[in-house]
């Protein structure tokens, strides 16, 4: 099993010093995200919203480590991933707010955001199946947590994967919880990434506070699923903030965990420290760049209220070719009740 744990330097990557900018920019105008989002949910301009601070490294270096065809499964967290793919702001902002989550139709092949936890890693091994099909040569990054990999759906997609070789990345992002649920309380395994040889695939650690040395060990890892080899690789982060807008970590959490320095490190302030020490940035940068990220989060933000109510039939229209009789039966109630009702996003509940 391959292991990459601590600091990588630039020098031992693929990246340049232009690339190392983009990476921390991204991290940046995630983080501006995130803290923006907590603010309008907090004030109910949305539903409830999954915070992701600390674990921008991991997923903005992981990103930045695909090609431009290769397909994204996330979950309802992968935001950081998503909008260093190219997913527009506003698209999310209008998922959260219940319209649909392609709403500007940006952003790379990817799968929707799953919210019920694994059901997009057999999606994601289906996705590789069919490339493997059509002979291209693409590949297929799986997005999950720790939490995932007590479902069923993680067995049963990572089998699939290992017997038909289908081109997946399987990445765990383990924060260290699934809400309330430590990872020791997820497996017995030495790590997630040991359960990759009963697969027949390789697995690997990586220290996922580290956007460089995930960005490699991505780009590694994908170098081995196009030639017909998917892997298994465990990015180890940390949850800084609470599971949801709903949760209350302090009932659980510790103040102080017991886990090394490096995973619980704010991945923003190592990149950025350690790129104004390379001389790739300036002291000035990342402030500079949140200035321009809160400047496209307003514009998103004001583009997201402009959008016509979600008509509230849509929810059944890309479930089934054909509706089954006993979802036609609440389409017809859904009516009525409109009907007798009135505009459903005008009801106060």
């Amino acid at each position: 099993m391959h292991r990459v744990i601590g600091e990588r330097d630039l020098a031992e990557t693929r990246l340049d010093d232009d690339d190392a900018r983009a990476i921390l920019e991204d991290m940046v105008r995630a983080r501006r995200f995130d803290e923006r989002a907590i603010a309008l949910q907090r004030r109910g301009w949305m539903s409830g919203y999954p915070p992701f601070r600390g674990q921008e490294g991991s997923q903005v270096g992981a990103a930045h480590a695909m090609a431009e065809g290769d397909w994204i499964a996330p979950t309802y967290r992968a935001n950081a991933m998503l909008f260093a793919r190219g997913v527009p702001i506003v698209d999310v902002l209008a998922f959260r707010r219940g319209r649909t989550e392609f709403y500007s139709a940006g952003g790379g092949p990817r799968i929707p955001e799953a919210v019920p936890i694994a059901t997009q890693i057999p999606h994601a091994t289906g996705v590789g199946m069919a490339m493997n099909y059509d002979g291209a040569d693409d590949a297929v990054v799986c997005y999950f947590g720790d939490g995932a990999t007590s479902e069923g759906d993680f067995h049963e997609g990572l089998n699939f994967a290992g017997v038909f070789g289908a081109p997946v990345l399987f990445f765990c992002e383990n924060n260290g919880w699934a809400i309330s649920v430590p990872e020791s309380r997820q497996t017995a395994s030495e790590s997630v990434a040991a359960k990759a040889e009963a697969y027949g695939m390789a697995g690997a650690q990586v220290d996922g506070n580290d956007p460089f040395a995930v960005y490699e060990a991505t780009a590694l890892s994908l170098d081995r699923v196009r030639s017909g080899e998917p892997v298994l690789l465990e990015s180890l982060t940390y949850r800084q903030g609470a599971h949801t807008t709903a949760d209350d970590p302090s009932r659980y959490a510790p103040d102080e965990p017991d886990l090394p320095a490096w995973r619980t490190a704010d991945p923003i302030e190592r990149a950025g420290a350690y790129l104004v020490e390379q001389g790739v940035v300036d002291d000035g940068f990342v402030e500079s760049v949140a200035v321009d990220a809160d400047e496209e989060i307003a514009a998103a933000v004001e583009e997201a209220e402009s959008i016509d109510p979600a008509e509230p039939e849509t929810v059944f229209d890309y479930v089934f070719d054909e509706l089954p009789p006993e979802l036609v039966a609440q389409r017809e109630w859904l009516r009525s009740f409109v009907a007798e009702h009135g505009d459903v996003n005008e009801l106060d509940y």
